[in-house]
């Protein structure tokens, strides 16, 4: 049993977990990068199942994310049935219509070539579950008063990152889709005032014959500056 502290009225855990030496962190940080790495946004899903057991797992990893001050302003909607995932690809296909012909910008068109896709979303019904993001712009209470989330966008941003990790681990696939705007979410899933819809994600199985561009990430060199 980990010891228990309370300190002004508030209970505090012993925080206890195993640690390394410096050649084992440094051999489970470059194992852990290389295993990430081999992780890809996928298009090509098919329509095997998954069990339910999966996605509750996965789920309750990204719940683990740190949010600002512990409020967990993120509500997971997991879709499988067929006629609903139906509605919002026919609703998300529209919005993405709009997109490709009149929203986009001619330079954000070009940009999106190399990943040969258009407005037309069918992963939304292949993939045997989708998972509807929300973030909780404020909390009600018990009376219907409003309660303050704070930093909602960088917690529920962290905790799709915990959950595309948790999704490669499970050795399934995901696509990050945004179609915008996305209000259409709200109306279909009936959900309340104080959720806003921020990411669609199909999760399954890819398809035997599934392509991804061919795509580098950035070096190192890139994307950090050390201060010494």
């Amino acid at each position: 049993m980990k010891n228990i502290r309370v300190i002004d009225g508030y209970e505090f855990e012993e925080y206890t977990r195993e640690t390394f030496c410096e050649e084992e962190v440094l051999k489970r940080s470059r194992e852990f990068h290389q295993w990430m790495n081999t992780r890809r946004t996928v298009r090509n899903f098919s329509d095997r199942p998954i069990p339910k057991e999966v996605i509750d797992n996965i789920i309750l990893t990204a719940s683990t994310a740190p949010s600002g001050a512990h409020k967990q302003p993120w509500t997971f909607c997991v879709v499988s049935n067929t006629e609903l995932k139906k509605k919002i690809r026919e609703a998300a296909e529209a919005e993405e219509y709009e997109s490709y012909n009149g929203r986009m910008s001619d330079e954000w068109l070009e940009d999106l070539k190399q990943f040969q896709t258009d407005w037309h979303k069918p992963f939304i019904e292949v993939a045997p579950y989708v998972i509807i993001v929300f973030k909780k712009a404020y909390e009600l209470d018990k009376d219907g008063n409003k309660k303050n989330n704070y930093y909602v966008n960088e917690s529920v941003g962290l905790a799709v990152g915990f959950l595309l990790a948790a999704i490669h681990h499970a050795g399934l696939v995901a696509l990050t889709h945004t179609p915008s705007p996305m209000n259409f979410l709200t109306k279909i899933l009936e959900r309340p005032a104080n959720e806003r819809p921020c990411f669609l994600i199909p999760v399954g199985y890819p398809t035997d014959d599934t392509y991804v561009p061919k795509l580098s990430r950035k070096p190192l060199k890139d994307i950090v500056v050390f201060y010494k």
